[in-house]
């Protein structure tokens, strides 16, 4: 029996693994199967699991929609933008704390820190005050501009660690070359530390592209609605049950890109994982 233990246990992890798997791809084969469902399939009161008679009429219809169309634009310009402000000024922040000595720099790194124990929804009325007074409201201005001061503490702490583990006789090296800060954080550093940048971009994609409630409380018109809040616009309009098909495909378009990016993204997940744990 105990020969034969690594290869029944090897079975069984398999085993739970495949479960795992098909019970969390779930949403996602209910979903792309209600899309291509018929009106008669989705009202039926009996479960539908999969469409007799799959029809692209909802993708049809929803392409021809310049609704979401226009929403599909204003997400990926206001994801690009934001997205790009951010990584740039975290990536250049946890430069500051892993490689630049200079006075107070632990405080205001454990002061950094701190903020991550305030709840978002605390800052939500004093945030929307602040942007109100700068008459920025119905615009792309509170979702874009504010990434470009190094928002979010705990993806500056985790480039920060990974920083900090490249040995400083680099940057020496450098300096006596004659480079300089920016030169040493985009040419030498930046390269070194591209799965955990890789890891952070996708993170905050994901947090960007499935934003709800900021794009719904400062965008406040149809023609600056991101695909979340178009998608939750379509789902109370429409009265839920009647266009559950319609519904469903643009959840399944809006799901796409996340797919996609995680699928290129995923060795630089796992690589930055490794690197962590053998590091740590």
């Amino acid at each position: 029996m105990k020969r034969y233990w690594p290869m029944l246990k090897s079975i069984l992890l398999y085993f739970v693994l495949t479960g795992a798997t098909v019970l969390m791809s779930f949403p996602l084969f209910w979903m792309i199967s209600s899309s291509l469902k018929t009106l008669e399939e989705t009202n039926s009161p009996g479960i539908v699991w999969v469409p007799n008679s799959p029809t692209l009429a909802a993708y049809i219809s929803i392409f021809q929609n310049q609704d979401f169309l226009r929403s599909y634009f204003n997400s990926v310009f206001y994801v690009t933008l934001s997205l790009a402000g951010t990584l740039i000024s975290i990536a250049a922040v946890a430069y500051a704390f892993s490689r630049i000595e200079w006075p107070g720099k632990n405080i205001v790194f454990f002061l950094m820190l701190s903020t991550m124990m305030i709840p978002p929804q605390a800052l939500i009325v004093p945030q929307y005050v602040f942007f109100n007074k700068l008459n920025w409201i119905g615009t792309f201005n509170p979702l874009i501009i504010p990434g470009y001061f190094a928002g979010g503490a705990a993806m500056i702490f985790l480039l920060r660690q990974s920083m900090a583990q490249i040995p400083k006789e680099l940057d020496e090296s450098a300096f006596v070359d004659g480079a300089n800060h920016i030169q040493i954080w985009w040419e030498i550093i930046l390269p070194l530390v591209k799965a955990p940048l890789a890891t952070v971009a996708t993170f905050l994609f994901v947090g960007l592209w499935n934003s709800l409630l900021t794009p719904l409380m400062y965008l406040q018109t149809v023609d600056l609605y991101t695909l979340p809040v178009y998608v939750s616009t379509l789902y109370n309009i429409n009265n839920t049950v009647q266009q559950w098909p319609t519904i469903m495909t643009a959840a399944v378009l809006t799901t796409v890109p996340l797919i996609v990016v995680f699928f290129f993204a995923q060795r630089f997940i796992l690589e930055s994982v490794v690197v962590s744990g053998l590091k740590g």
